[in-house]
């Protein structure tokens, strides 16, 4: 049981770093709503099919209900109308590097209302991995190569997954990783039907089904569901600190696939850069007690 959680972790990390790679092959042919839309509809339609198979539905409690909105709200909605379009500005690695942020402010968060806390030594760690991922994003003047308007977008992510972490900790003792995400992408679906109809339907009709959907759909049964359920499973037994460390994986996992994949170039600074995101990792570590499987602590991120 110990080493499952760190292997979902990794994997769930693998999956949302690769879905930085599909969001900008899949944006060749479609608009960012468009890709959110249906990524969220296949995904709603297979783990809607996963639950019916396994018996897994249950219903929601009355009391839930505004908590469920609230969540959708921040996650898929909120996140990926920033995340989305901030991509359309910033390549797929910097993209990533910004996303990776989330650990830095879900620490503070996580301690602010539930404190949650870690030795001193992990809190300076996560300052390191920070500090990585600056460098990892640095051209070779030491100068930040990034677009202000996406800057501004992927931070609006950022915030919205932050927000999502602490709704999500008020119902993930009482409802299973798969039923949670489900729920969250088929109110997403509802939210961003009106945007799809409004502003990108007909030119959605008008470019059909092309090669680049299949990365629609590759970000739907990876990301949209994988990853998140996988990432659910771990933060159980790790606590949103702890799990929400590993999320400085992404940008060094992004930026090997973006080189092969989409012609990302790698730099000395990137490769420095991912050396400290990686150390602050381990050592972040150091002296977290485990959390106990009834003090459930879950937290997101989708990309």
């Amino acid at each position: 049981m110990k080493g499952k959680p760190y292997t979902a972790l990794v994997l769930s990390m693998i999956f949302w770093s690769f879905s930085f790679v599909w969001f900008k092959i899949a944006n060749k042919s479609y608009d960012p709503i468009t890709i959110v839309f249906i990524r969220l509809c296949i995904a709603t339609v297979f783990l809607s099919t996963y639950l019916w198979i396994t018996h897994g539905f249950k219903g929601v409690r009355k009391a839930d209900r505004k908590y469920f909105l609230l969540l959708a709200f921040f996650e898929p909605f909120l996140y990926f109308l920033g995340e989305s379009h901030g991509l359309t500005y910033v390549s797929s690695t910097a993209g990533s590097v910004i996303i990776s942020t989330i650990p830095v402010f879900a620490v503070i968060f996580a301690w602010v209302f539930y404190r949650e806390r870690l030795r001193l030594i992990n809190y300076i760690d996560v300052a390191v991995s920070f500090i990585g991922v600056i460098i990892f994003i640095a051209d070779s003047s030491g100068g930040l190569v990034i677009n202000i308007k996406g800057l501004a977008l992927l931070f609006l992510a950022v915030i919205s997954a932050v927000g999502y972490n602490m709704v999500l900790h008020r119902l993930a003792s009482e409802y299973n990783p798969v039923s949670i995400v489900n729920i969250q992408n088929a109110i997403g679906v509802v939210l961003f039907l009106p945007l799809f109809l409004i502003f990108d339907l007909k030119k959605f009709i008008a470019t059909g089904i092309v090669a680049d959907f299949s990365s629609v759909v590759l970000l739907a049964i990876f990301a949209s569901s994988g990853a998140f359920v996988l990432f659910a499973y771990s933060v159980r037994h790790l606590g949103i600190s702890r799990a929400n460390i590993f999320s400085n994986l992404i940008p060094v996992f992004t930026a090997i696939f973006a080189f092969f994949l989409v012609g990302d170039k790698l730099t000395l600074l990137n490769g420095a850069g991912m050396a400290i995101v990686i150390s602050g990792l381990f050592l972040s570590q150091i002296g977290k007690k485990e959390t106990k499987e009834t003090e459930v602590d879950l937290a997101g991120r989708s990309a």
